[in-house]
C-alpha cells in the first residue's frame, strides 16, 4: 500500500471514479454534518421507496435511482464559495438542499430565514439547518422533492400531505 493509499485524518479522502481512476474532487467525511442532523434526516430519507445514502463531494446525499432529492453539507465560506454566497453566510453552516415546484418555491423564498434560491436550477431550494429547523415541515419538503424526481410508480406508493383547499 503506497501513501496515497492511506487515509489522513488532517486531509480529505479521495474518492474513486467507476473508471477505477481518481476523482479530481476531494470529498469530506459525512462527519462534516452534525450527527443529529443526520440522525434526523437519515428516517426521513430512507425511509422513502428505493432510496439510498451516500457521501456526496461534500457532506451526504440521499438519491433516488442516479437523481439527487436531498444533499446535507456544512459549508465552510472559504471553500464552498458559491453555497456561502447562495445561503447569504459568513461562517460554517449546516445547509440542506432539496427540490421543490417553483410555485412553492417562491413561498418558501418570500418567508425569508431558513430559506433560500440557490441559481443552479428552477427547482432547487436550500435551507440552513439550525436549532430553530422544523422536522416536520423538512419531511414534508423531502417527501415532495423524492416525488418530483422518483418514477411516477414509486412516487405513487408515498403518502403525501393533502394539499390545502382552496
Amino acid at each position: 500500500m503506497d501513501e496515497t493509499d492511506v487515509r489522513r485524518p488532517d486531509r480529505p479522502s479521495r474518492v474513486t471514479c467507476r473508471t477505477g481512476r481518481l476523482a479530481s474532487r476531494t470529498v469530506t467525511e459525512p462527519g462534516d454534518v452534525p450527527a443529529e442532523v443526520l440522525d434526523r434526516l437519515r428516517p426521513i430519507c430512507l425511509g422513502l421507496p428505493e432510496t439510498y445514502e451516500e457521501p456526496a463531494w461534500v457532506g451526504t446525499r440521499w438519491r433516488i435511482r442516479k437523481r439527487t432529492f436531498a444533499h446535507v453539507l456544512t459549508v465552510d465560506p472559504d471553500h464552498q464559495v458559491a453555497h456561502a454566497r447562495a445561503a447569504d453566510v459568513d461562517r460554517p453552516t449546516c445547509l440542506l438542499i432539496f427540490r421543490s415546484p417553483p410555485d412553492e418555491i417562491a413561498g418558501l423564498v418570500a418567508s425569508g430565514h431558513p430559506f433560500y434560491k440557490p441559481e443552479w436550477g428552477p427547482t432547487v431550494l436550500g435551507m440552513v439547518v439550525d436549532d430553530d429547523t422544523g422536522w416536520d415541515e423538512v419531511a414534508e419538503l423531502l417527501t415532495e422533492s423524492y416525488c418530483l424526481l422518483a418514477p411516477k410508480r414509486l412516487a405513487a406508493l408515498v403518502d403525501r400531505p393533502a394539499a390545502p383547499p382552496g
